[in-house]
């Protein structure tokens, strides 16, 4: 039996709660040779068969616990058909992670959910059930004082209490588990013991899946296609417009570095629409910049600044005075092609980890590249814009190498 051989018909499905994980849980599939889409509303209807991946940004990040709950089971349920279905949570358990993962688990008709949210490649691992970040509980991180969802417990035993642990060295015991039914909390340090976890299970179709894009990964690497199509280089960028609203240290910093240089300009977006607009008008250098205060806001200020860089955008890609984008903010990156009027985005690739590159469906000319805030070195954004301007170079260093 191949790892997605069963009764179901369906392609492979990702739910994520926002769009920089929608990309994460998508991505590893498109290197993995399958064809990736991403779609910005939940479906209503099920979802198409077919050879590729469907991720759904459900949008549940700025949802109360109840209609993010709601809106998960019914989005797992126009997916009980899928060959594989991966529900995705944050790696550092942001958002409605318990009420998330059980709406999906009753909506997805699956009899056991494999929990794994380690993401080894940026540092945060589940050791005995308790998930870390860079070697600190995830409750006594930075994102213990995220303003919107501050993570209080890193111990997925006490926020699953019914669950039952695995570990990588008792692989093996998976399918006996999965057989019984209930959810299954694996610890994992290493790609390759998530790979260990991934390899132990017979049918991928019989589970829910349920973690960060280090699970994701492991799961395309199962599933990579031989003869699927070879990763188009999209065309070079003259001017890309770098738009950053996430608040994060990590996205903060790259956005210093990045602005240190002498060919790029930018405006920071505060209470002068205007007066901001006619300022990037003027703006002479072949890269742009557009971002939020450094300081952390209020969610209801957060989205106004975010609706209105949106709108900046919108204005700079409809005059043609950029014609590519970069993106960091998972929040942020919705706003912004939402105001684009776009639907979805035909994935092109994953150019660096935490990084999903694609075209609006309505925008096909447009290459945009969509960063979670948390990720990557202080020279990511330096990359990603010779990235955008210069496509068919050697990357500038090889995937998976951190600093």
């Amino acid at each position: 039996m191949t790892a997605l051989d069963g009764s179901r018909h369906g392609g492979i499905a990702v739910l994520a709660d926002d769009l920089t994980s929608a990309g994460d849980g998508a991505a590893p599939f498109r290197r993995g040779g399958h064809a990736a889409r991403i779609l910005f509303s939940a479906p209503t209807a099920p979802l198409p068969g077919g050879p590729g991946v469907t991720a759904v940004d459900l949008g549940t990040r700025l949802l109360d616990e109840t209609a993010a709950a709601a809106r998960t089971e019914r989005a797992a349920r126009a997916c009980t058909a899928s060959r594989l279905l991966l529900k995705t949570v944050d790696s550092t358990l942001r958002g409605h992670v318990t009420a998330e993962v059980r709406a999906a688990w009753a909506g997805s008709r699956r009899s056991a959910v494999v929990l794994a949210p380690a993401f080894p490649a940026e540092g945060r691992v589940t050791v005995s059930g308790v998930q870390y970040v860079r070697g600190v509980p995830v409750h006594e991180s930075e994102y213990a004082r995220d303003p919107v969802h501050p993570v209080r417990c890193s111990d997925l035993a006490a926020v699953f209490p019914e669950a039952v642990r695995a570990t990588p060295d008792r692989a093996a015991e998976l399918p006996r588990l999965i057989d019984r039914g209930g959810l299954i909390v694996c610890s994992a340090r290493t790609d390759a013991d998530l790979d260990r976890l991934v390899a132990a299970v017979p049918d991928l179709a019989d589970v829910l899946w349920v973690g960060s894009p280090g699970l994701a990964a492991a799961l395309a690497r199962r599933c990579a296609r031989t003869d699927g199509d070879a990763l188009p280089v999209p065309l070079p960028a003259l001017r890309p417009l770098v738009a950053v609203g996430s608040a994060n240290p990590a996205t903060r910093r790259q956005l210093t570095a990045l602005r240190a240089r002498a060919d790029v300009q930018g405006v920071t977006v505060g209470d002068d629409p205007a007066g901001e607009a006619r300022t990037l008008r003027s703006l002479t250098a072949p890269v742009l910049t557009l971002g939020t205060p450094d300081a952390r806001r209020p969610a209801p200020v957060a989205q106004t600044l975010a609706r209105s860089l949106a709108a900046h955008v919108r204005a700079l890609v409809d005059e043609r005075l950029v014609d590519a984008l970069v993106v960091t903010g998972g929040e942020t990156a919705a706003t912004v092609l939402h105001a684009l009027g776009t639907t979805g985005i035909d994935l092109t690739d994953e150019p660096e980890t935490g990084v999903a590159r694609g075209t609006p469906l309505e925008r096909p000319d447009l290459p945009v590249l969509v960063k979670a805030g948390g990720f990557g070195d202080d020279d990511l954004l330096l990359r990603l814009c010779h990235l955008v301007r210069h496509p068919a170079d050697t990357p500038l260093r090889p995937r998976g190498e951190h600093a």
